[in-house]
C-alpha cells in the first residue's frame, strides 16, 4: 500500500482512515525564522521557515498533529522532530493529543568552532508520543562505549572473551517478596547462592544458563554473587538510551544531500525499527527528501508520503527507486 502523494498535508491527512498507521514521523518547519535552500543560487528546492508569530506556526502544525493522532493505531508511535531551541511549542501541542510524550535527544553534529556569541546548536529533540503507556517497541542498540568495550571483556572461557552482567537485584531494585519466583537458592559446586534481594530471572531460566555455561561464579570473594557472561562476539551493542550521539547528520556523513533539511537514513531506520514490525505502515506527512520512504522500503515496511512540493515528490520517487525497494505509487 505504498503511496507518494502531492498536495497539502492538512487536507490529505483528513483522507486517512482512523487508526490505520503504525508510526508517524513528523518533521515540519522548525519556526526557525530562516530560509532553507539547497544552494544559494537555486530557489527551486527548499522552503521559507518564517512565521509572523508563534500563533501562525501553531495554526499550521497543530491541525496536522491532530489528524496524525486520529490515524495512529492505539499501540502506534508518533515522532515530532524539532530543534532544541524551538521544542516548547511542539511539546505543548503533542501533550494535547497524546497521553505519553517522551523526548529523545539527537546529537546531530559535533561542537562548532565558528560560534562566537552563543552556545553551539548541535542537538535536535524528537518527541516520541503515543496513546498508551507502552506502545509497540523493539529494542535497538547503540555502539558500546570505547572505554567499556576495551576494558570489560577481560574474562575468558572456551567460548570466548566475556564481560559480566547482573543476575541479582540490588537493594533499590528488589522486587516485592510476593514475587516468590525471584527469591530462591541455587547450589553450584557445593556452594549455595541466595541473593538477599532476589534474582533477575526465574529459577528455571537460571538453570538453563548454568547448564549452557553462561553464568560466571566468582572464586575469590566469599559472599559474592554470580554474574551472567556477556560475550564480545555476541554483543549487539548497548541497549539504546534516549540520547542518540552515534548517528550523524548528512553534513558529517557520506550521503548525498538533495534537500536542505534532509535527515540521514540511519536515523530513520532506528525510529522505524524500534516502533514497527515488517509489513507495518509508516506515515510521513512532510516527506521532503523521502528519507522515511527509503528507510521503510529497506526494512520491509509500507510507507505513505505527502509533500506540497513537486520537486520533493520527484526526489522521493527517485531516491526510493535508487536506494529502497519495491516502489509502488
Amino acid at each position: 500500500m505504498n503511496k507518494i502523494q502531492l498536495g497539502d498535508s492538512r487536507e490529505l491527512l483528513k483522507q486517512l482512515e482512523d487508526v490505520s498507521v503504525d508510526t508517524v514521523y513528523f518533521d515540519p518547519p522548525f519556526n526557525s525564522n530562516r530560509k532553507y535552500r539547497l544552494t544559494s543560487s537555486d530557489d527551486s528546492i527548499g522552503f521559507d521557515d518564517i512565521f509572523k508569530s508563534d500563533d501562525e506556526y501553531v495554526n499550521l502544525v497543530e491541525p496536522m498533529v491532530k489528524e496524525c493522532a486520529r490515524a495512529l493505531k492505539k499501540d502506534g508511535s508518533f515522532f515530532f522532530h524539532i530543534s532544541a531551541e524551538q521544542m516548547l511549542i511542539p511539546q505543548m501541542i503533542c501533550s494535547k493529543f497524546f497521553s505519553r510524550v517522551q523526548p529523545i535527544f539527537w546529537k546531530r553534529s559535533r561542537s562548532k568552532n565558528n560560534v562566537k556569541t552563543k552556545l553551539g546548536a548541535c542537538t535536535d529533540v524528537i518527541f516520541w508520543c503515543s496513546h498508551v503507556a507502552k506502545p509497540k517497541f523493539n529494542m535497538v542498540y547503540q555502539p558500546l562505549d570505547p572505554y567499556y568495550a576495551k576494558n570489560s571483556y577481560k574474562n575468558k572461557d572456551a567460548r570466548g572473551n566475556y564481560a559480566l552482567g547482573h543476575v541479582c537485584y540490588t537493594r533499590t531494585q528488589a522486587p516485592d517478596k510476593s514475587k516468590s519466583d525471584r527469591y530462591y537458592s541455587i547450589t553450584h559446586n557445593n556452594k549455595t547462592y541466595t541473593p538477599t534481594y532476589g534474582w533477575r530471572m526465574s529459577k528455571d531460566n537460571l538453570k538453563v544458563m548454568i547448564a549452557d555455561d553462561r553464568i560466571h561464579f566468582p572464586k575469590a570473594k566469599k559472599n559474592a554473587n554470580p554474574y551472567k557472561k556477556i560475550y564480545a562476539h555476541e554483543s549487539k551493542g548497548k541497549p539504546s538510551t534516549d540520547y542518540w550521539d552515534d548517528l550523524h547528520s548528512i553534513a558529517m556523513g557520506s550521503e548525498e544531500r538533495i534537500y536542505p533539511t534532509q535527515k540521514p537514513v540511519s536515523l530513520m531506520r532506528r525510529i522505524i525499527e524500534m516502533s514497527t514490525n515488517v509489513g507495518d505502515v509508516i506515515l510521513d506527512p512532510v516527506a521532503g527528501a523521502g528519507t522515511t520512504g527509503v528507510a521503510a522500503s529497506q526494512l520491509g515496511r509500507n510507507y505513505i508520503l505527502f509533500d506540497i512540493s513537486e520537486e520533493a515528490i520527484e526526489a522521493c520517487k527517485r531516491r526510493i527507486k535508487n536506494e529502497g525497494k519495491n516502489l509502488t505509487t
